[in-house]
């Protein structure tokens, strides 16, 4: 995502929380998808945080002394270790152009706006993050994809591999065939 802001967005870490406090700078953010409302305030989730320090494109202080990203991530590594997971997806996404939000349930981890249709319309894609060489049980994520695809979203999972790239499924819900004794190889064509 093209960031045009003219001067960089200023932030306060308080009691744990990145708040964005100017008005003006609360509406750049909101209309380009950053942060949720709260009273007079806009608090930056921590992967929004991370992205616009990695990007030089958000100031951030407590009390006087300025926080930057390597002290940030750090910070948030000792209490959260798949920080660092998240992060690389978010910033891929972002990247690309998404308005991506926290996942709202069902074990998925962001929440993904079609290009152009945020405000407009809701998440069309729910994320499911996992780190190469996890293993993970089958059976909850089978169910929890049954849910999203009633709800009409897409469920996709986004693996991210050792080296921080990230490949991206889309999935769907499939049912199997009873097994016959007959199979044949030649019943499939792989073109």
């Amino acid at each position: 995502m093209s960031f045009d802001f003219e001067t960089k967005i200023s932030a306060k870490l308080i009691n744990e929380k990145i708040i964005v406090i100017n008005p003006k700078m609360q509406n750049v953010l909101t209309e380009r998808g950053f942060g949720e409302s709260e009273k007079d305030t806009l608090v930056l989730d921590s992967f929004e945080t991370l992205y616009l320090l990695y990007n030089n494109k958000l100031e951030l202080k407590k009390v006087n002394k300025t926080i930057v990203f390597d002290q940030l991530i750090q910070k948030y590594i000792q209490k959260n270790d798949d920080i660092l997971t998240r992060f690389l997806l978010y910033r891929d996404l972002r990247t690309k152009g998404y308005v991506v939000k926290d996942g709202f349930g069902f074990g998925s981890d962001f929440r993904v706006y079609e290009r152009g249709s945020y405000g407009l319309k809701d998440a069309k894609f729910l994320i499911f993050a996992f780190n190469e060489g996890t293993q993970q049980k089958i059976g909850k994520l089978y169910k929890n994809i049954g849910e999203i695809t009633k709800m009409g979203k897409e469920p996709i999972i986004a693996v991210i591999e050792r080296r921080g790239e990230i490949i991206y499924y889309k999935i769907n819900k499939m049912n199997f065939l009873e097994n016959k004794p007959e199979f044949k190889m030649k019943d499939f064509d792989f073109n």
